[in-house]
């Protein structure tokens, strides 16, 4: 048991996800045939023995919600503690536009972080894929005597992120926001474990500043007044789902089998919320190669390199390459689907042909029939 207390920032919605965003936060898209993307945050944070954790949410979070549903299947049900769900309780017209960054979303729910009993604190996105090891950041943090430890990865990340400028000793001495490429230093995988006094006194001072964002405000901040970060390096496989592009990349990486073995170990089981479906049903002329498919469907066509939620209906001569089918969609007789992403409950009438590219597949939203 680590003494540590969990927070997801899960209020997050880009609009460069498109369709996929519109009914919900990017930390419940559905992800690899059966999970969300919150479920690595929580999963991580389960197997390292974290049992309290908040997750800050804003608007758009019924999907979420449902998936949760009180933090069960992650061991956080609890009569004390356990998974709590934050809406901006504390913050007047809350509900008019989004958070102008994390520190503003800490402010709103301050009421709750004011009650944490732990030492330290574990900061996450709730868009994060990654198979990290919680407890050796721990370690690595309570070792280094610093007040804040931040998790970077080896690799340059797609799209903006922040960077770590280290000194002699591989401490963080200064921070490079919103770079698109390597400018020097190491890149933030924007997981940080905080001293619980430290985060409040930040939280403190960027409110009292009107300092809403969590890297080019609090942490500038903190490392501009002579503090320094640990640094935790870590070399797994790594990615913010932000846009449609790295959604889909990310999904097909998981076809190969040691990208989703670096994701999905025994050691540190991802778990996501129960499903009770009946075997997947193969019909005589089925053809499927390389494939993840869920419990639940119904496959006559031929799929190459798919993944298929469940309650999905493949009808005879339907071939699909390289597609994203979500759950309970149905692709009827002799489409054609290639380099498709079909969010939930669409149906895909018979004879369709429907051809996107790797580098800008199509979506079909939500509950649409074509």
């Amino acid at each position: 048991m680590t003494d540590l207390h969990g927070i997801v920032y899960a209020f997050h919605s880009f609009p460069e996800l498109g369709p996929l965003q519109l009914p919900r936060t990017a930390a419940s898209l559905p992800f690899c045939g059966r999970y969300r993307l919150i479920d690595f945050s929580l999963s991580a944070m389960m197997s390292s023995g974290v049992r309290d954790v908040g997750v800050i949410v804003q608007r758009d979070y019924r999907s979420l919600l449902d998936h949760l549903r009180g933090g069960k299947d992650w061991d956080l049900s609890r009569r004390d503690g356990g998974l709590r769900m934050l809406p901006p309780f504390g913050m007047p017209n809350s509900h008019l536009g989004e958070y102008k960054g994390c520190m503003e979303a800490m402010s709103a729910v301050i009421d709750y972080l004011e009650t944490i009993r732990q030492k330290y604190v574990v900061l996450t996105r709730g868009d994060l894929i990654a198979g990290l090891d919680l407890s050796e950041v721990y370690e690595s943090h309570v070792r280094s005597g610093e007040k804040i430890t931040a998790v970077c990865t080896t690799g340059t990340p797609s799209g903006q992120h922040h960077r770590y400028i280290l000194d002699g000793d591989g401490k963080a001495v200064d921070i490079l926001c919103q770079q698109k490429e390597n400018t020097g230093g190491v890149a933030s995988l924007e997981v940080y474990i905080v001293n619980t006094d430290t985060l409040m006194e930040l939280i403190s001072y960027c409110s009292a500043h009107r300092m809403p964002h969590l890297h080019r405000d609090a942490f500038r901040s903190f490392l501009k007044n002579g503090d320094k970060m640990n640094v935790y390096m870590y070399s797994g496989y790594c990615r913010h789902i932000t846009t449609v592009q790295e959604y889909f990349n990310a999904s097909m990486d998981m076809l190969d089998k040691s990208a989703r073995n670096n994701i999905f170990t025994r050691e540190r089981p991802v778990r996501t919320r129960e499903h009770s479906d009946a075997s997947t049903y193969y019909a005589d002329k089925a053809v499927t190669r390389n494939c993840l498919i869920a419990d639940g469907c119904y496959i006559d066509g031929e799929l190459e390199n798919c993944i298929i939620f469940s309650g999905c209906r493949i009808e005879p001569g339907a071939k699909l390459k390289n597609c994203i089918v979500m759950q309970g969609s149905v692709i009827g007789k002799d489409a054609k689907l290639t380099n498709m992403i079909s969010d939930k409950d669409v149906v895909i009438t018979e004879g369709i042909t429907l051809a996107g590219s790797p580098q800008l597949p199509i979506i079909v939203p939500k509950g649409t029939k074509l």
